[in-house]
């Protein structure tokens, strides 16, 4: 493996521990350390490696966008799904706010239609957001998530790492439709977790399984 991956492998490893120990300050340490290499290094600017930096490093726009042949995904909507779910399990599950998608006009921005996570997209529907979103803004996007993430995790006393997400901030999401009845199943994982749960997955965990997806497309795309 990597060895910058098998590092943050390691790290995530810790950062569980950390959590199950409600130790604060390592939590917020770790957590911040992991969340850092799995962004763009514009996002939180602390030196580390960027597994999406490497990912999307030379890639053209046209690329990002592109979907391989008996490909599922194109980068794009990776990045758009990742920044999505961050943006609904940090902001309306954890924090109890609003989502920036929301706040910023961020779908207008990105020149993306849906209002949702993304999941349970069909052929046509991936191709014409793969082909239409604006990757600049997406990027943009992408960044302010993360900061808010930071924000929002900084905040955390190590009280709330044990609490389970409020069914009220589920209702929420789905009153907002931020996730499809399709994607009901997702709705279902989120309500049993904790905060601590929401922090190792999505916030870490389900970036890294995508931006693994992620290199896969790249590696093909400059075969």
């Amino acid at each position: 493996m990597d060895p910058n991956r098998k590092r943050w492998n390691e790290g995530h490893q810790k950062l569980n521990r950390a959590l199950s120990a409600g130790d604060r300050e390592k939590v917020i340490e770790l957590f911040l350390s992991q969340h850092a290499m799995i962004h763009s290094a514009k996002m939180a600017k602390t030196g580390l490696w960027s597994f999406e930096d490497e990912i999307l490093g030379d890639l053209t726009d046209d690329q990002i966008r592109t979907i391989p042949p008996g490909g599922e995904h194109s980068i794009a909507w990776i990045l758009l799904h990742l920044a999505r779910i961050e943006d609904i399990t940090m902001n309306m599950l954890a924090a109890g706010t609003s989502q920036l998608f929301t706040l910023g006009g961020w779908g207008k921005k990105m020149n993306v239609s849906i209002i949702h996570s993304a999941n349970k997209m069909d052929d046509e529907s991936m191709a014409n957001l793969s082909a239409k979103i604006n990757v600049a803004a997406l990027k943009a996007y992408r960044i302010a998530v993360g900061k808010r993430t930071r924000e929002i995790v900084k905040k955390l006393q190590a009280k709330d790492f044990k609490q389970k997400v409020d069914p009220t901030r589920i209702q929420k999401v789905m009153d907002e439709g931020a996730v499809t009845k399709e994607a009901s199943e997702v709705i279902n994982y989120w309500s049993t977790r904790t905060i601590a749960g929401l922090l190792l997955m999505p916030a870490t965990r389900h970036n890294v399984l995508h931006l693994n997806e992620a290199l896969r497309i790249r590696q093909r795309l400059l075969r």
